[in-house]
């Protein structure tokens, strides 16, 4: 038998739980409701201090809108040399056989990428790495996954000479381009003689490319004082960004990217995809599985993701993270002389812990930051 006093003590402890629920959800509310009005100031001052690696802490810039392009000096923008780059960006003649032009595989309705594992190249040839999409590339310091281009004005050359990209040799190219007559006018608008050469093939396409930058995004509305276009998913997933799932530390500024080198997990040691990313252009081993940090405007668009396109989804990419990156390596190559090569996983990246619900809002947050369907007209070439 249960006595009366035993009766009256359970019943408060089950009002007392009530009670404390909702506490708790109240505050929960109250917490995202702050956090909302906080992040739609876009005043980065105000916001909840981000979980920064010690790495980090020199020198970091907030998340925000992306900067004004800035052109190099020794190569400044003009309408008819980005006009003129766009048709050589379009132009399948600078390839070997005539079919393959910077278009086919960072092609504008696709975000400028071909949403494809590894793209295909000359004769059919299947690529090392995912074709990163040129939309931003005015903000990357460097190009490339491994950062082997310094500028856009010196990537613009590597695929036209890639064996398995465009595969034909630079001064061929350039003949190719100088024999077309259509050409000769718009050399001379954009540069003042109908000189054609190499150089001013590569400041064309590099002018063209950076005017390829993404239009406002909903996180961009959001951050400018419009609490409301958020949902509260969103408004999570732009707080665990910051803080419990520390993106930050590597996708911050406006570009969403620290222009850094990172080993996250994905060398593939021992595989036939085995990559070694950064360390193939320094020669350093302290670079063995460093790449280039994407930037993540129009990352819900571009996949499939990481340099080698393994991963089909984003929650893929988001579980990855979660998990700590974890890098598995073949006990076979244990102790034997390719042991010294086996890389580290990045320190910054960690064991996140985060929930289901967590990982969800992570993803819908990532997915604010796409700014829609890129249409262009594609150009006529010249004859």
């Amino acid at each position: 038998m249960i006595s009366t006093l035993s009766k009256i003590l359970i019943a408060g402890l089950v009002l007392l739980s009530l009670s404390c629920k909702h506490h708790s959800d109240t505050q929960e509310y109250q917490s995202l409701a702050e956090l909302r009005k906080l992040y739609a100031s876009g005043d980065p001052t105000i916001w909840p201090n981000p979980n920064l690696d010690s790495s980090v802490v020199e020198g970091f810039e907030d998340i925000g809108h992306l900067p004004d392009v800035q052109h190099p000096a020794n190569n400044p923008y003009s309408k008819e040399k980005a006009d003129l780059g766009k048709k050589l960006f379009f132009d399948p003649r600078l390839s070997l056989s005539g079919q393959i032009a910077c278009a086919s595989c960072h092609n504008p309705e696709l975000a400028w990428t071909d949403n494809i594992t590894r793209s295909f190249g000359h004769d059919r040839q299947n690529g090392k790495r995912n074709a990163m999409t040129i939309m931003n590339a005015a903000f990357a310091h460097e190009l490339f996954w491994d950062g082997r281009a310094k500028s856009l004005e010196d990537q613009a050359r590597f695929p036209i000479a890639d064996q398995v990209e465009m595969n034909e040799k630079l001064n061929i190219a350039v003949d190719k381009i100088d024999a077309v007559e259509g050409y000769k006018p718009l050399f001379e608008n954009a540069f003042g003689t109908t000189e054609v050469s190499l150089e001013r093939i590569q400041k064309a396409i590099a002018t063209f490319e950076r005017t390829v930058v993404s239009h406002t995004s909903k996180f961009d509305r959001f951050i400018d004082n419009r609490p409301d276009l958020f949902t509260d998913q969103e408004v999570l997933g732009l707080h665990l960004f910051r803080t419990k799932a520390r993106c930050i530390n590597c996708h911050n500024t406006g570009y969403f990217s620290d222009n850094q080198y990172h080993n996250d997990g994905q060398v593939l040691f021992g595989t036939k995809d085995e990559d070694f990313g950064r360390f193939i252009v320094t020669g350093d081993t302290a670079d063995i599985g460093k790449f280039r940090t994407p930037t993540l405007r129009e990352v819900a668009r571009t996949g499939p993701w990481m340099h080698h396109g393994h991963f089909p989804s984003l929650r893929d990419v988001v579980e990855f993270y979660n998990l700590g990156n974890p890098q598995v390596v073949q006990k076979k190559y244990r102790g034997t002389p390719r042991d010294s090569l086996i890389p580290k996983v990045s320190p910054i990246l960690q064991k996140l812990n985060l929930s289901r619900e967590e990982m969800d809002a992570l993803e819908a947050f990532m997915r604010t930051l796409s700014s829609g369907d890129t249409r262009i007209r594609t150009p006529e070439l010249p004859k």
